[in-house]
């Protein structure tokens, strides 16, 4: 179970090319400063949190209502003594139907209870991908950041 990377589901009454256009809009569910494009393949963008997290990400899959694969080149997260843990691994949005709903897949392979971060990785996932995202793409409108309220 140590080896276990951090995996979140939900389903949609969307598409999957809407679930797909919400994904790459990074800046509409990622609460933070994002530099950079984020919608091409081989796109590089930087994600950043006040001094607490700092990432860059390359786009290496991207398959159109399919697939979306991030990997992590750089990273500085303040709050754990390796601050570079998510240094290569790599961030997955699998979208496929089920049941004629569109469910979405999130898997950030490499981040494993093994992690320091793991525990306060996992609630950031969580509050981004369940909450944010997953609202982004049924409203379609911006949520606010789930860790400043």
């Amino acid at each position: 179970m140590g080896d276990q990377n951090y995996t979140a589901s939900f389903t949609t009454k969307k598409t999957p090319e809407e679930v797909f256009k919400a994904i790459t809009n990074v800046r509409s569910w990622w609460s933070g400063e994002i530099v950079g494009d984020t919608e091409t393949l081989g796109d590089e963008f930087v994600y950043s949190y006040k001094d607490i997290h700092r990432s860059k990400q390359k786009i290496t899959e991207l398959v159109p209502g399919k697939k979306v694969v991030w990997h992590v080149l750089e990273a500085h997260l303040s709050f754990v003594k390796d601050s570079a843990e998510w240094v290569g691994t790599d961030i997955v949005f699998e979208i496929s139907i089920q049941d004629g709903k569109t469910y979405l897949t999130f898997t950030h392979i490499g981040l494993t209870p093994a992690f320091a971060c793991y525990g306060a990785c996992s609630n950031g996932w969580e509050a981004f991908i369940i909450g944010n995202l997953q609202n982004f793409i049924s409203t379609g409108k911006v949520p606010p950041n789930p860790f400043e309220k």
